[in-house]
């Protein structure tokens, strides 16, 4: 483990990071792709543009972390970025448990949410959207279902969580030496870069709870599981019941706050259970009574 990394400064390698994303995002500021209007109706374009979405996600999340393990580490990347296993095997199932109790608190914040006023040009941006996804699950056949659970649920839950969770957030952890403080701005610029305004809170809190499972299983299978199986519970239910594309399931108060403790109480046993500390994270070039293990 001496010597892991190749560039120490968490600033330079939040540079490294963001470097591939920023120069996409600027080239097509100044080159947009042509205005021409999309048949949202033929099934052939609406194919193409689910492995378009699949494809941006790779480049966007996937390369640029490539990019910033092959540059900032010496070897074992996979290891740096998280691909390990759990502090404890029962994390997994607990991981994927709290995702699915934290639903109705998740609609309750989307609810609030939706009461927020926004400019005109963000409303147009979220429609725009919301009409691309119906068009994606306007089929209900079982091949078409498991597609988009494929490409709307595996596909993001990987390449995100790979980006977010193994790289960002392990970069600004280290920039501000606080864990929760590092996690928070890490699940504020999850939600804000999906640029979906009217669910900017419940993806931030999902965000937020991923960040907390992740920091205290010391997994990233724990986090792309439970990023999963929420993606792929709302892909089937709107497949099945098109409305919650636009619209949050009502929610009674006690039933979002007895979801909301659920979901406190399993990350109270996340911190409970685990020994992960900052210096094990970021000190693995130290031999000391809180990483012995290297010895």
């Amino acid at each position: 483990m001496i010597g892991h990394l190749r560039i120490k400064s968490p600033w330079k390698q939040l540079a490294i990071l963001l470097a591939f994303p920023v120069v996409l995002v600027a080239a097509n500021a100044f080159f947009p792709a042509p205005a021409n209007k999309i048949d949202l109706a033929d099934p052939k374009v609406v194919a193409g543009l689910k492995w378009a979405q699949a494809f941006s996600s790779v480049i966007l999340f996937v390369l640029p972390t490539f990019l910033y393990s092959v540059y900032t580490f010496t070897g074992k990347r996979m290891y740096f970025l998280g691909f390990k296993k759990a502090e404890h095997t029962n994390m997994y199932i607990l991981a994927a448990l709290c995702v699915i109790l934290a639903f109705p608190f998740v609609s309750f914040l989307g609810e609030l949410n939706q009461r927020i006023s926004l400019p005109s040009s963000m409303v147009e941006l979220e429609n725009k959207a919301s009409g691309q996804m119906e068009a994606f699950f306007k089929s209900r056949k079982p091949v078409d279902v498991l597609i988009n659970v494929i490409v709307i649920g595996l596909l993001p839950a990987i390449c995100e969580e790979v980006f977010f969770r193994g790289a960002l957030q392990r970069i600004l952890i280290e920039l501000t030496r606080n864990p929760l403080v590092g996690i928070l701005i890490t699940g504020f610029l999850f939600s804000a870069l999906h640029l979906q305004f009217q669910g900017f809170l419940p993806r931030m809190f999902l965000g937020v709870v991923l960040g907390v499972l992740y920091w205290y299983s010391g997994s990233l299978w724990t986090v792309i599981i439970a990023h999963f199986v929420n993606n792929a519970a709302q892909v089937i239910a709107v497949s099945f019941v098109p409305q919650f594309v636009n619209t949050n399931p009502d929610i009674p108060l006690l039933a979002a706050i007895a979801s909301g403790t659920a979901v406190w109480a399993i990350l109270w046993y996340y911190k409970r259970e685990s020994s992960i500390t900052f210096s094990k994270v970021y000190r693995v070039d130290d031999l000391t009574p809180t990483n012995q293990f290297i010895a």
